[in-house]
């Protein structure tokens, strides 16, 4: 199969995982998504994946908690989601390594960029946990510095919507979807898909960001194969 790129970083939400539970693992909706991954891999494209922690925590609810504190549990639970994302794709029988911007060697790996790039190259997916490994940043701006780092063609970032809207399309029926639109319209209308400072990061280093919807989980090996899914946000 031919594909249209050659390295791609998915941005997977920890409430993906859960599917339609509210919280904690659906192993069920892992492993379709994983098997998407599978098939994506097998065309020969080179993947890193950064996951969120949504599913466990979300610092925002936190209450009166420091936000530093909240930020680092935030952490811990996206190492919990690579991890279940790792075994499934093991159990798939794919070639899998899990860095960790915090350190936690006994059950990862330190992420090391070079690394990680050297991991791909021998067609091993590469999962990133822990974030940016600081507080007061958001796992999509992890999801954009690792796709720079890595050097990744575009950021497949796998939603809940097919797309981006000019409004949001569960609450509006007269909501209008683009195919592509750029990123300064994006922070200038906050359409929502993305935090400003991963927008940004993204625009100045040129990489485009695919949104798609994941509960059709083979959007990303038709993505790969270059079929039109979603929407492309792009400088």
């Amino acid at each position: 199969m031919d594909r249209k790129y050659n390295r791609i970083l998915i941005k997977l939400s920890g409430e993906a995982l859960a599917g339609a539970k509210s919280s904690g693992l659906d192993f069920d909706v892992i492993t379709n998504i994983c098997k998407s991954i599978k098939k994506a891999a097998d065309t020969g494209v080179q993947i890193g994946i950064v996951v969120g922690g949504g599913n466990f925590w979300r610092g925002r609810s936190s209450g009166g908690m420091d936000r530093t504190t909240a930020d680092h549990i935030g952490m811990l639970a996206t190492a919990m989601n690579a991890l279940a994302v790792s075994d499934t794709l093991k159990s798939l029988g794919m070639n899998v390594r899990v860095q960790t911007a915090i350190s936690m060697i006994e059950v990862a790996e330190p992420f090391i960029r070079n690394r990680a790039v050297r991991h791909m190259e021998k067609g091993r997916v590469v999962i990133f946990g822990c974030g940016t490994g600081s507080p007061f940043f958001s796992t999509d701006t992890a999801a954009a510095l690792r796709a720079a780092e890595i050097e990744s063609d575009i950021l497949f970032k796998a939603t809940m919507v097919d797309g981006v809207y000019n409004k949001d399309p569960h609450k509006f029926n007269d909501a209008v979807k683009y195919d592509t639109i750029s990123f300064d319209e994006v922070l200038a209308k906050q359409l929502g898909v993305m935090d400003a400072s991963a927008a940004s990061m993204c625009r100045e280093n040129k990489i485009p960001v695919l949104v798609f919807d994941l509960n059709r989980p083979d959007n990303i090996v038709d993505a790969v194969l270059g079929e039109n899914v979603g929407t492309v946000v792009q400088a």
